[in-house]
Order: structure tokens, then C-alpha cells, then sequence
């Protein structure tokens, strides 16, 4: 199998015999970002200006929180912080206008009105919250990878072999692989692909689902003495397998 610098992470992924390749590489590059975010881009100016005008989801926060560099997060949220009460300000302005409006009408003026204005406001605010840079740098990685696991299938039959021996994906990855097929597959090609990650995804969604059923039935007296099997950590497989990476 021929091997360059888009395909290794993915061949180095299957390798690894986990509940789902994408998730594997999905973490590793979420890591690799906070110790991007919270190193020398702290003092790039053109990292700063996107992280000023598209901040952090309260996941990835919390990671470089964690991460433990409370200086380096610091100097990111404060400029962050200046640039949305700048862009805020307005709104706010506007949702305090229309309060002090609210507030000369009469009590049947507004009874049963639904007021459009305030949403509006309420939904620039919240389209200002609903932004991640971290996200979106992650998201677009994730979308190359993708690519690239459709097009391995198409040119080398030793990764179709390995895709069929694989432990499946977790549901999101899953549905995020059906719907980039149809870039680089068609017709038969197109089915066959389908119908492999289709029957894969199946059979892996049943063999954790026996899995987590035998871990709750140990905990029946009867079955005290009998073996665990592959069932110990089978509730964080289940999770991860429904929701991806979250435990």
C-alpha cells in the first residue's frame, strides 16, 4: 500500500484496532491544537484577530483551561472579551430601546404579542456564542481525513481489506463517511462502498450492544462466577460508539 503524508495518519489509524479510526485522529489533532492555540499563536496576530472574532466553544475552553497555561489563555480571552463587548454593544443598545418601548405600552398593547425585535437581538447574541475557531479548524481536518478514507478505498485493495476487518465507526463518523462517498464514488463503486461500511457498522454496533448487555447481567447474583468476557469496558465503548470519543 503506498504510503504519503495524507494517507499515513489514516493507515496509522487502522492500525489500532479501535472502535473507530476517526475518532482516534479526531483526538489526537483536538490535543495537538490546544498546544497550538496556547503556544506561539498567543502571539500571532492574524491567530489573534480569527480568535477575537470567533472565540471557543465551552468544550475546547475547558481543554485549554485544563491544559494548565492560564497566562496563555488569558492574553487570548481578554482581547477576545474587548472584541465582543465592541460588537455587543450595539445589541445591546438596540435590546434596551426596545425595552424602554415595551415599557410605555399599555397591558393590552401587550398581551398575546410576540415581540420580533428582541429575537432578532437575542439571536445575533446567541450567533456570537454559537462560534469556535478550535472547532472549525477541527472540523475542516476531520473533512480532509474523510477524503482520504474514501479515496484509499478507491485505489488500494489492501485498505478495502483492512476497512472490512475494522471494528466499524462511532455513529457520527459513520454517517460523515455515507455522505462524503458520493464525491469520489459512483454507480456500483458507489454501492459497494456503502454496502461494506454499512454491514461493518452493524455488525460492530450488535457485537458492543452483547457486550454492554452481558456487563449489566454480571451484576445479576446468578452470573457472579461467570467470566466478564470482553464486557469491562464495554459502557465507554457503548458511549463512544454512539457519541464518539466523549468518555
Amino acid at each position: 500500500m503506498k504510503q504519503h503524508i495524507d494517507t499515513i495518519p489514516v493507515l496509522d489509524a487502522y492500525r489500532s484496532d479501535c472502535e473507530c479510526p476517526l475518532c482516534v485522529l479526531h483526538k489526537k489533532h483536538e490535543e495537538e491544537f490546544v498546544d497550538v492555540f496556547l503556544g506561539a499563536s498567543v502571539m500571532e496576530p492574524d491567530r489573534r484577530v480569527e480568535v477575537n472574532e470567533k472565540g471557543f466553544c465551552r468544550r475546547h475552553f475547558k481543554m485549554m483551561f485544563d491544559a494548565g497555561n492560564r497566562l496563555g489563555l488569558a492574553l487570548m480571552t481578554d482581547t477576545y472579551m474587548k472584541r465582543t463587548i465592541e460588537k455587543l454593544s450595539q445589541s445591546a443598545k438596540r435590546a434596551a430601546q426596545i425595552g424602554e418601548e415595551e415599557g410605555k405600552k399599555s397591558l393590552i398593547a401587550r398581551v398575546g404579542r410576540k415581540n420580533g425585535d428582541i429575537v432578532t437581538v437575542a439571536d445575533e447574541v446567541a450567533a456570537m456564542a454559537d462560534k469556535c475557531i478550535f472547532c472549525e479548524k477541527l472540523d475542516n481536518t476531520m473533512e480532509r481525513y474523510v477524503f482520504t478514507l474514501v479515496y484509499l478505498y478507491k485505489k488500494e485493495s489492501d485498505f478495502r481489506d483492512a476497512l472490512a476487518k475494522s471494528k466499524g465507526f462511532c455513529l457520527d463518523h459513520y454517517a460523515q463517511v455515507l455522505k462524503a462517498a458520493p464525491e469520489q464514488l459512483s454507480g456500483k463503486d458507489l454501492q459497494a462502498f456503502i454496502d461494506l461500511v454499512t454491514r461493518v457498522e452493524m455488525e460492530n454496533l450488535e457485537r458492543v450492544e452483547k457486550d454492554l448487555e452481558w456487563f449489566t447481567l454480571k451484576f445479576d447474583y446468578r452470573n457472579k462466577d461467570k467470566p466478564w468476557g470482553n464486557s469491562q469496558d464495554a459502557v465507554e465503548r457503548s458511549v463512544n460508539k454512539m457519541r464518539g470519543g466523549a468518555v
